[in-house]
C-alpha cells in the first residue's frame, strides 16, 4: 500500500491578455501570490500476512504524515514549489525484525516492544516550473531527497508539457531517476554473533543466509501523457509509463521459511531459514486512462482505468469512480469506489512452500494474488474570494476524505487525509 512507487507533477496555469494603451500586451502571471498548502493524513491498518514474519503474523501499522507545500511566483512565469513531510510510523511487523529484545513472549503475532517498532521518514522535494509567454508549453524540472533508518534517497527528474489546438489538447512527458542506498537491517537470528541458548528445533539451526553485496537500487520511470478536451463535457486522457528497477530489490528484513529445512523457534517465534531472494532487475508497463464527464451543475463523473504488466509475473487491472456532487456554492461531497485485481508474482511462495533449491523466493503477500475493495468519501469547501483569514493569508480550500481499504488476504485498511490551501493576500 505504501506505501508504496508514483510521481504526480501539478501546475496551476492561467492566461489572459488584452491590450494597453501602450500597445504592450499584458501577461497573467502564472501564479498570481503565494499559495501554503498543508496536508495531513492517518493510516492504519491489520492483517496476518506480515512479510517480516515470513507471510505469517501481525500487520498491524499506524502512520502519520504532516505535510506543507509552498508555491512562489518568480516573476510572470515562473513558479517555485516546496514539498517537505514526516512519514512517522509504529509498525508491528518491523518490531519483529528483532522480536526478542522487548518483554513480551516472542511471537510473530505480538509486536515487540524494543526500538525497531517505529522509525519515521522524512523527505524534501523542491519543484521548479516555467511557463511560455503564451502558455502553450510548461517546463519542470524537481529534486527529491528522504531519509529513513534503514535508506536514503535522492532523485531528479524533469517534464515538458505542450498545449495546442487553443489548450483543448495536452501532451507531456516527463522522466525521475532514484538512487537508493539501503543500510541494511537484517533479522536478528541471521547477524553476526547471534547467540541464544533458548533455541529449540530438530539438529543444529544453520540457516543458508549470506548478506548483501550490492546496497544500491536504481530506478527509472519515463511517462508520456495525453489529454483531449472532446466536447464541453466530456474530457479524456491517456498514460503511459516505462519503469526499469536495478540493484538490492530484495527486502533485507524480510524473512522466508522453507519446506525443506528444519524448524527452529526461540518461545513462540520460528527462526528465519533465509530472507527473501529476489532479481536483481524488474521492468513495469502500467497504461492508464481517465474520464471526465460533466452531468449538470451538480454532478460529473470521473473514472479510471489502468493495466499493469511487470516481468516478475505480475498483472493487474484497476478500475475506479469518484461522483463530485456539488451540494452548495462552495461545498462539493465526492463518494468514490476502486476496484484492483492482481497475478501472483513467479517468485512469491506462502510459508513453508519454497524449496531451498530455488533461485528467488518471497512470502511478501504484496506480490500474492489478490483482488482488493476501496471504498470512500470526501468533502471539499473552497472560497474563491478568500473570505477567511488566518494571518496573512486567505483559506482558498479545505478538504477532507476518508478511504476504506479491503484486501481477500485479509489485509484491511483505514485512510483519513486533511488538507487546506491558502493564499497570500
Amino acid at each position: 500500500m505504501k506505501g508504496i512507487g508514483f510521481i504526480v507533477f501539478f501546475g496551476l496555469i492561467s492566461w489572459g491578455g488584452f491590450s494597453q494603451g501602450n500597445n504592450q500586451e499584458y501577461i497573467k502571471k502564472v501564479l498570481e501570490t503565494p499559495e501554503v498548502e498543508l496536508l495531513y493524513s492517518y493510516y492504519s491498518q491489520d492483517g496476518d500476512n506480515a512479510a517480516v514474519t515470513g507471510g505469517e503474523g501481525t500487520e498491524k501499522l499506524t502512520d502519520m504524515t504532516p505535510t506543507i507545500i509552498v508555491s512562489i511566483p518568480i516573476g510572470e512565469d515562473n513558479v517555485l514549489s516546496l514539498d517537505a513531510g514526516i512519514s512517522a510510523y509504529t509498525s508491528a511487523s518491523s518490531s519483529n525484525i528483532n522480536p526478542f529484545d522487548g518483554n513480551k513472549a516472542a511471537s510473530p503475532w505480538v509486536e515487540s516492544s524494543g526500538a525497531s517498532r517505529s522509525d519515521a521518514l522524512t523527505y524534501f522535494h523542491p519543484t521548479f516550473i516555467h511557463s511560455s509567454k503564451d502558455r502553450n508549453k510548461i517546463l519542470s524540472g524537481n529534486i527529491a531527497v528522504s531519509a529513513e533508518y534503514d535508506y536514503f534517497s535522492i532523485g531528479f527528474g524533469g517534464g515538458y508539457t505542450h498545449l495546442m489546438n487553443e489548450k483543448n489538447t495536452e501532451l507531456g512527458i516527463s522522466g525521475q531517476v532514484y538512487l537508493d542506498t539501503y543500510n541494511p537491517q537484517y533479522p536478528i537470528e541471521l547477524r553476526d554473533g547471534f547467540f541464544d541458548n533458548r533455541i529449540t528445533g530438530t539438529g543444529t539451526y544453520s540457516p543458508l543466509f549470506n548478506e548483501f553485496n550490492d546496497l544500491n537500487r536504481n530506478s527509472y520511470s519515463l511517462s508520456l501523457n495525453f489529454s483531449q478536451i472532446i466536447s464541453k463535457r466530456f474530457q479524456a486522457s491517456l498514460s503511459l509509463d516505462f519503469i526499469l528497477q536495478d540493484g538490492l530489490l530484495s527486502t533485507p528484513h524480510q524473512r522466508v521459511y522453507l519446506q525443506d529445512m528444519n524448524d527452529f523457534f526461540i518461545e513462540d517465534f520460528q527462526l528465519a531459514d533465509n530472507v527473501e531472494l529476489l532479481p536483481s532487475s524488474r521492468f513495469k508497463l502500467p497504461v492508464g486512462g481517465r474520464l471526465s464527464y460533466y452531468l449538470n451543475d451538480q454532478m460529473s463523473l470521473r473514472a479510471y482505468f489502468r493495466y499493469y504488466y511487470d516481468d516478475w509475473g505480475v498483472t493487474a487491472y484497476t478500475g475506479s469512480l469518484e461522483i463530485p456532487i456539488k451540494i452548495s456554492e462552495k461545498f462539493t461531497v465526492y463518494p468514490m469506489y476502486r476496484y484492483y485485481t492482481q497475478t501472483a508474482s513467479d517468485y512469491f511462495y506462502a510459508k513453508e512452500t519454497a524449496l531451498s533449491t530455488y533461485q528467488y523466493y518471497t512470502s511478501d503477500y504484496d506480490l500474492s494474488e489478490f483482488d482488493s475493495n476501496q471504498y470512500g468519501f470526501g468533502i471539499t469547501y473552497k472560497d474563491i474570494f478568500t473570505q477567511s483569514k488566518v494571518w496573512k493569508f486567505g483559506l482558498k480550500s479545505i478538504s477532507f476524505r476518508f478511504n476504506q481499504y479491503e484486501r481477500t488476504t485479509g489485509l484491511s485498511a483505514s485512510i483519513f487525509e486533511l488538507g487546506a490551501k491558502f493564499i497570500m493576500d
